[in-house]
C-alpha cells in the first residue's frame, strides 16, 4: 500500500517553480489532484508526471510556502527521483537569488542583470 505523503519545503513562488520545472524538460500542470491508495487524494496546485504512475505535485500551505506531494513509495523506485528534487531546488534558488539581484540593481544607474530560465 502506498499513500501520499507532504513535506514542506522552501518553495513560495509557484510561477517560478513552474518555470524551473519547464526548464529541466518537465511539463507542470497546475490544479489538480493527486491520488494515492485507495480515497487517498491532495489538491495540488502544480503538478509534473514523472512516467509510470509517478507524480510530484505542490499544494499551498496556511504560511504561503509550497509543500511538496507524492507517493514515497512510488517515488522511492526511481532512480532519478531524489536527483531531480536537488535539480528543481538548485535551479529555484537559483533563479530567486538572480530575480533579488535584478529588482536591488534596477536601482543603480548603468547596471543590467537579466533572468533567463
Amino acid at each position: 500500500m502506498s499513500h501520499l505523503t507532504i513535506l514542506p519545503t522552501v518553495l513560495r513562488d509557484a510561477e517560478e517553480l513552474a518555470r524551473c520545472l519547464k526548464a529541466l524538460g518537465h511539463h507542470p500542470v497546475w490544479g489538480g489532484v493527486l491520488k494515492g491508495f485507495a480515497e487517498d487524494a491532495q489538491p495540488v496546485v502544480l503538478q509534473i508526471d514523472l512516467g509510470g504512475e509517478a507524480r510530484l505535485g505542490w499544494s499551498r500551505q496556511q504560511d504561503g510556502s509550497l509543500a511538496l506531494v507524492g507517493d514515497l513509495q512510488r517515488l522511492s523506485r526511481s532512480q532519478s527521483a531524489a536527483g531531480l528534487l536537488g535539480e528543481i531546488t538548485r535551479r529555484y534558488a537559483s533563479h530567486r537569488a538572480l530575480a533579488t539581484l535584478a529588482d536591488h540593481a534596477a536601482g543603480f544607474m548603468g547596471c543590467h542583470v537579466s533572468v533567463s530560465a
